[in-house]
């Protein structure tokens, strides 16, 4: 199995779960044992500001939004470029922190982009792998340049460039003809 971490999960029409729908999904972690991705477009009503002064003794007057994750349950999160405060690399400069402090240094940071979640996507042992077998997710390489995207057309955006991956090799042939029933 090859791992999918650094990659993002783009929800298929087939997918089922509403949950997920027309969600894109930063794959943080993805080994034997499972699976665990933050959603990035879903942001919620609130605020960093709103949030922060609840977890925190220390003020922010962030407005960015705060993000649902996912359906589970956990603790706030951040996805960041501030490599000083990284507990993991997701891919190349994009890192992640859960710890108060880096949180904390994330939140503070003014220059660096920052995105910060409530909720995370988690998959069981092979079920992410089943979920993918029945078409209901697609793959993609993510950039950082993405998962910063600040537009609400992500899943658009992403999708867009499964589909021109997909049809290039169709584009480029002068054998196929536009209606396939021609064969």
């Amino acid at each position: 199995m090859a791992s999918l971490q650094g990659n993002f999960l783009i929800a298929s029409p087939h997918l089922g779960d509403g949950n997920f729908n027309r969600s894109v999904v930063l794959m943080v972690k993805h080994d034997d044992d499972g699976a665990f991705g933050l959603v990035l477009n879903r942001p919620t009503g609130n605020t960093v500001a709103e949030i922060w002064k609840l977890v925190s003794d220390m003020a922010s007057d962030r407005q960015d939004p705060i993000y649902l994750g996912g359906p589970v349950q956990g603790p706030l999160m951040a996805i960041h470029g501030l490599e000083s405060a990284a507990e993991t690399e997701v891919l190349s400069g994009v890192y992640l922190s859960a710890h108060k402090d880096q949180l904390r240094e994330v939140v503070a940071a003014e220059s660096a982009p920052v995105r910060l979640f409530s909720g995370y996507s988690g998959w069981g042992a092979g079920q992410l792998e089943g979920e993918l077998e029945a078409g209901g997710w697609l793959v993609a390489p993510a950039t950082a340049e993405l998962v910063f995207h600040d537009q609400d057309d992500l899943w658009e955006r992403v999708m867009h460039n499964v589909a021109k991956d997909i049809l290039a090799p169709t584009l480029k042939s002068k054998h196929v003809p536009n209606d396939p029933t021609l064969n």
